[in-house]
Parts: structure tokens; C-alpha cells; sequence
């Protein structure tokens, strides 16, 4: 242990800020850190215990997280789903279809031989329910050349996935001599899916963290300190995978939510590290003190700020939650996970290891770095030319963020397509070789469950109803149930928008009881459900981001300018995306096809994520503002301190994330690409525009009014300072 810890304080007085003269009081979170840098070795044992016992269990994310969930709970068409599963012999949107294309007709010998060992390695998987052999008429194609195997589903959606996993790949090497065997349908495409998003989440993170390593280098200024968010995000990447590995016991989690939870926890272990780390050299630099003095500052004043980051990130996931889908739910609940150990991890285990490092934090500094220096010379700069020139900064930015969230208006928003996967993928093979053989809307075939005594004024309602181009014969329950089953098939591809009409007007004129189902309808109700509680969440998220602001700044007029300002990034990123993924702006360089639309999924998953790492960043500079408003009583000091402490820690934090999610943009599939720009141009705009130029012009603006606070309002908030002493 260090010298300086030789005479700890115990976490109860420290040495007082320059000049008072005086001993002061350290906060909870004071002397959490006193207690913390005193107690090195039980707080790294605790945190080694931690790691080890869930980290155990971290090595079968994999096969333990679910890969489906992509669903509407409640909605008709998992409802029919549910029925056609239980009595129809597992003949549900979530079972297997097996194409087999051939260059002769599929009575011949061979190829009926490549149909009997494809049925053979179908029943015999336990997960596999009822096989049903090709039949003329309905799943062999009128030119003969073409059939489909259909393997039912005898276990849930997630299971499904897994078993598409598992058997796509024997399927597809009984392919030969004028054969081709691919699996396909909504598993499978689920399973081709979620491989492709993984091995492009992959690629985009080694490609990630040579540029990372680099910009904490330079960030930090020694090598020492920039391991530091290393150290953060591998213990709470073990930690959080472990705890999801476990909570599979309990409920399905979509293998989403590890991917989302290590990018959150890289990006959130790297902002927490740096504004920590730097707030401990400035609480070092010029001033005879203990380390444990140092440590207890740093906690009373950047600590509480990350503390409040942290909630805000958990609020704004939380919000989520309202979205009643589970792999929706299962993400958010993925990434709150690992920013809880994230989290707890900076307010325990980094002041444990900066009281035991000292003035060695420094150590392997790069030779050009002044890296006690906390306050920046040139953000200190650039805050007294905002302070000048407030206007002029202000309505720049502005109008550059408005002139890019206009687009936002024509934004439009649906399901992915089969578009999104590979080509060689064994779901985009089998779907394209359907639509080629039995018509466009095939891959998309209807599912109407209904009651046995209406199936056949069921049946006359499909016939006549314009957009389904064929029906096939009602099929009783085989189990004796009052339920009919009729499969129809549309006259459009599952993608195309006129199919949400149909399904409109099949659930308005069939007979009562009648439940219209199928994959393509569940991505439709799906798409419908984020569409009405998108703004039920922005709300929501709005409201709590604001709550938690002003329970921190203890002033509603910056609190609500804070709140407000996310906004401003938040619909430039949208306006980008629409220009780039919709219109198809820049598609030929980033490598895609633009769909015409964005991800359903996007608007409230990323609205919640970029609010979450906006309010990161409005936290730090807000709370670093009230710290110098409260020592000096000054807006201008508030305003050009605030960016001179916490500027640099914005920036090279969003440097750190524009890269990591950029990564994203040149690699994989469409999906990937969609988020890595939208996250990207979000935090880039963020911090360069909104942190770093709009909310100090604010400040700059409402002046001493910023800080204000009604007294009926003072007296119902708990008193809270990040000014130390």
C-alpha cells in the first residue's frame, strides 16, 4: 500500500478544498470511496468472488440465450400460433419448411431418396412435431420441379431457433447431382439472422478496439490509466453475462441482449473511467494530500455525477419495458444488467484501485502529456469564446441540427425484410426458391384459425377477398378441438405494404372468432405494437430524464433545457437515417440495398439508447457546472469550468463511441449498419453540437436564472451539492 495511505482518514474527515482552511464532511459516496481505498484487498476479493462465481457460468451465453421473442404478447397472431402449435400438430408459423429444388421432376427416384433422408433427419430431433410429406396440389410446385417438406413444431419459438440451428446444416448436405435442399421459414430465418448479426457484431469489434486502445491512450496519457476502463468493462461483462446465463432459468433472453450489454459496458466503462480517473489527478495536482483525500473527492464529486449517469441510463432503459415483446424486454433488461455491474463496479472497485495506485495512475506516460493537468487550457478557451458569442455559436448549431432532424417527418418504419440476410443464407435460398415455384406471396401464407362451424364461411371470405391470390381446404383438428384450420396464400410478397391491408380486412369480415395469424403477420402486429407505444416510451423517458435532473441540479429551468436539448440529437440522428437507409443516400459506399424504410424495431430501441448516452454526457457537464457554481456563486465560471473540467472527458468519451459504433456501419448485414450509423451520427452530434456548443450557450443564456429553484421546491428535494466542502 502506498505511503500516503500509511495515515488513513477512516473516511470521515477530509483535507478541505484550497483556501478554506477548514476540514470537511465527506458525502456517502465520500466515504464509500475512503472506505473503499482503505480496504483494498476485501473489496478486490469481493469483486474476484463476484467475477468468478458468475463469470463461470459466462462461456455458454451462446447456446443459453434464445434467439427468438421478435413478437407482439397478446396480439391474434401469436394467439393462432398458439392454437396451431397445440392442435394442428405443431402446422404453426414457427415451424420448419424444407425446399427441395430439383432439375428434374421430384417423382423421380433420386429425388424422392433426398426427400425420405431429409424426413428421416426431421423426425429425428425431438423438437420436430409432424412431418408432412410434399403433397400435389398445395406444397409441390405446378411445374413439378419444386417441394416442401413441413416439419411442425413441437417446442416453443426459442427452441424452434435453436433447432433450426442445429438441423439446417445436415439439410443442406443432402444437397447434390442436381439437388439443392434448404431449410426455411421463420426459425430459420430468425437463426440465420441472429448468426449474421453476431458474426458482424464481432468483426465490427475487433475492428473497434485498436482504434479504442489508442484513443485512451491519448484520452488518459499513460498507459496505466487508460487499463483502467478495461478493467471496469471486463468485470462487468463477466459479471452481467454470468447473471444472464443464470436468469435463463427464469425467463427466455433474447442473445441480443449480451451483444447490446457489451457495447454499453465498453462505451459506459470507458465515460465512467475517464471522468473519474481525471477528477482524481485534479484532486491530486498541486496539493499536499493523502490519496485516500483524493479518492474521497473525487467520489463526492465526479462519483455522484456517474452515479446519477448510471440511474439516468437505467430509467431510460426501463422505459422499454412498456413494450410488452420479449426479446425487446430481455435487451433492455440485458444492457441494464451489465450497467448496474458497471456501475457498481466504478464506485467500488476503481477508488479501491486508485487509492492503491496513487500517483502511480501516471505511470507510462506518454512524454508529450501534462497528465496531472485536469483543467483544459483549451476547452477552458473555447467556453470564453462561447461566453462571448453565444449567439452566433448557438443558432449555428442549431440550425444544423434542425436542418438535419427535418427529414425525420418522412420517416417511415416496418419489419426487415428477407432483404437483411446473406444471400447464400439457407432462409433466403429456401424463400426465393418458394416464391420462384409456388408465387410471390408463398413465403408469406396466411394462417386462419378459426371455430369448426364457421370454417366454411371462412373459407368463402378468403376467396373473395381481393390480395389473396389461393386457399387451401380447411383443416379440422386433429385432436377432436372445435378449431379449423385454413391456410391462405396472399397475392404479395410478405414484405410488401398492401399486405397490412389485407390482413386489415380479413380481421374486419371474417366470421366471429377468427384469429388471422402466420410470420408475416406476427411481424406486422409486432410492427403495430412499437408504433403505438413509441411515445408512450419517448414520454415516459422524458419524463424521468427530467425527474432525475432536477432531483440531481436542483433547477427545473437547466434541468428542463437539459432534457429538452437530447431531443435536438436524438431527431438528427433519425433525419440522417431516413436520408441514409430510406432514401439510400450513401448505400452504394456503405455497401446495401435500401429497403425504403427503417427497422421497425429502431425508433424505440434506439430513442431509449441515445437518450440514455446523451443524458451521459448532459450529467457530466451539468453536475460539473453546478460544482462551480456552487464554489463561486458565478455563471460564467459555472459555464467555462464546466466545459474546462468535463469537456475533454466529453470528447474523447464520444470519440471512443462514434468509433465503435462507425464499425458497425461497414460491416454485416443491414441491421448492424442501421444501428452503427444512427448510434454514431447521434453521439457525434451529441457531443459536438449539443454538449460542447448548445447547452453551455444555454447556460451562457439564462445565466444565474439556470440555477434557480423555487423555495416550496427546495424544501421537498433532498439537499444534494457535488461541490466538495
Amino acid at each position: 500500500m502506498n505511503a500516503d495511505l500509511s495515515k488513513p482518514t477512516g473516511g470521515t474527515i477530509t483535507a478541505a478544498p484550497p483556501g478554506t482552511g477548514k476540514k470537511v464532511r465527506p458525502g456517502p459516496l465520500g466515504r464509500l470511496g475512503a472506505w473503499a481505498a482503505t480496504h483494498v484487498k476485501l473489496v478486490v476479493v469481493i469483486w474476484v468472488a463476484v467475477v468468478a462465481v458468475l463469470g463461470a457460468f459466462a462461456p455458454q451465453i451462446n447456446s443459453a440465450l434464445s434467439g427468438a421473442g421478435w413478437q407482439a404478447d397478446g396480439s391474434q397472431s401469436v394467439k393462432a400460433r398458439q392454437i396451431a402449435q397445440q392442435h394442428f400438430g405443431g402446422n404453426a408459423s414457427s415451424a420448419l419448411q424444407v425446399v427441395i429444388s430439383s432439375d428434374r421432376p421430384v417423382s423421380d427416384q433420386g429425388v424422392q431418396r433426398v426427400i425420405t433422408r431429409a424426413t428421416a433427419v426431421l423426425k429425428d430431433d425431438s423438437r420436430i412435431g409432424t412431418v408432412v410429406p410434399p403433397q400435389p396440389g398445395a406444397t409441390i410446385s405446378a411445374d413439378g420441379h419444386t417441394a416442401v417438406v413441413l416439419a411442425g413444431a413441437k417446442a416453443d419459438t426459442n427452441e424452434m431457433v435453436r433447432a433450426a440451428d442445429d438441423l439446417k446444416g445436415p439439410l443442406a448436405a443432402l444437397s447434390g447431382d442436381g439437388v439443392s435442399v434448404h431449410a426455411t421459414g421463420s426459425s430459420v430465418l430468425w437463426s440465420d439472422f441472429n448468426a449474421a448479426n453476431h458474426d458482424a457484431m464481432i468483426h465490427s469489434e475487433l475492428l473497434s478496439w485498436p482504434v479504442t486502445l489508442v484513443i485512451l491512450v491519448l484520452a488518459f496519457g499513460s498507459l496505466v490509466a487508460a487499463g483502467l476502463p478495461l478493467l471496469l468493462t471486463l468485470a462487468g461483462l463477466a459479471a452481467s453475462a454470468g447473471s444472464l446465463v443464470l436468469l435463463t432459468q427464469l425467463t427466455p433472453i433474447s442473445i441480443w441482449a449480451m451483444n447490446f450489454a457489451m457495447m454499453f459496458a465498453l462505451a459506459l466503462g470507458i465515460d465512467y473511467a475517464l471522468f473519474m480517473v481525471m477528477r482524481f489527478r485534479g484532486a491530486r495536482m498541486g496539493r499536499a494530500r493523502s490519496t485516500v483525500d483524493a479518492v474521497t473527492e473525487t467520489m463526492d464529486t465526479a462519483g455522484k455525477a456517474v452515479l446519477l449517469s448510471g440511474a439516468t441510463v437505467l430509467v431510460s432503459l426501463s422505459a422499454v419495458m412498456l413494450v410488452p415483446s420479449p426479446a425487446f424486454r430481455s435487451m433492455a433488461g440485458g444492457i441494464m444488467l451489465a450497467v448496474a455491474f458497471v456501475l457498481a463496479a466504478t464506485l467500488t472497485l476503481l477508488p479501491a484501485v486508485l487509492g492503491k495506485l496513487g500517483h502511480r495512475v501516471d505511470s507510462l506516460a506518454l512524454p508529450w502529456v501534462r497528465v496531472g493537468e485536469h483543467r483544459s487550457p483549451r476547452f477552458n478557451a473555447w467556453g470564453e469564446r462561447l461566453w462571448r458569442r453565444p449567439v452566433l455559436y448557438g443558432v449555428a448549431a442549431l440550425a444544423v441540427l434542425v436542418a438535419l432532424a427535418a427529414p425525420v417527418i418522412g420517416l417511415r418504419t416496418a419489419m426487415p425484410s428477407i432483404d437483411v440476410l446473406p444471400k447464400d443464407a439457407s432462409a433466403r435460398a429456401g424463400y426465393t426458391a418458394v416464391q420462384e415455384s409456388f408465387g410471390a406471396g408463398a413465403p408469406g401464407t396466411l394462417q386462419i384459425v378459426t371455430p369448426s362451424g364457421r370454417a366454411a364461411a371462412a373459407t368463402a371470405q378468403l376467396k373473395d377477398t381481393p390480395g389473396i391470390a389461393g386457399v387451401m381446404p380447411a383443416q379440422q383438428a386433429a385432436d377432436g378441438s372445435r378449431w379449423s384450420l385454413i391456410q391462405a396464400v396472399p397475392t404479395v410478397d410478405p414484405s410488401d405494404p398492401a399486405l397490412a391491408g389485407t390482413v386489415h380486412d380479413l380481421r374486419a369480415e371474417l366470421p366471429g372468432g377468427s384469429l388471422v395469424g402466420g410470420a408475416a403477420v406476427e411481424n406486422l402486429d409486432l410492427q403495430h405494437l412499437l408504433k403505438e407505444k413509441t411515445p408512450l416510451v419517448i414520454g415516459v423517458v422524458l419524463v424521468l430524464g427530467f425527474a432525475l435532473l432536477l432531483l440531481a441540479l436542483q433547477a427545473p429551468l437547466i434541468a428542463a433545457l437539459g432534457t429538452l436539448a437530447s431531443l435536438l440529437s436524438t431527431g438528427a440522428a433519425f433525419g440522417t437515417a431516413r436520408l441514409v437507409f430510406q432514401d439510400g443516400h450513401g448505400a452504394g459506399l456503405l455497401g446495401f440495398t435500401p429497403q425504403g424504410f427503417l427497422d421497425g424495431w429502431a425508433p424505440v430501441f434506439f430513442f431509449a439508447m441515445i437518450f440514455a448516452i446523451a443524458m451521459d454526457y448532459t450529467v457530466f457537464l451539468l453536475a460539473s457546472a453546478k460544482e462551480h457554481f456552487e464554489r463561486s456563486g458565478d455563471p460564467r465560471e459555472a459555464m467555462t469550468g464546466a466545459l474546462a473540467h468535463s469537456g475533454r472527458v466529453i470528447f474523447a468519451a464520444a470519440a471512443v463511441m462514434v468509433a465503435v459504433f462507425f464499425t458497425f456501419a461497414i460491416s454485416g448485414p443491414l441491421p448492424p449498419k442501421e444501428m452503427g450509423i444512427v448510434l454514431g451520427v447521434a453521439v457525434l452530434l451529441d457531443a459536438a453540437l449539443v454538449r460542447l456548443v448548445l447547452l453551455p450557450v444555454m447556460l451562457r443564456l439564462t445565466g444565474r436564472a439556470a440555477w434557480w429553484s423555487p423555495s416550496w421546491l427546495r424544501r421537498i428535494l433532498p439537499d444534494i451539492h457535488f461541490s466538495h466542502g
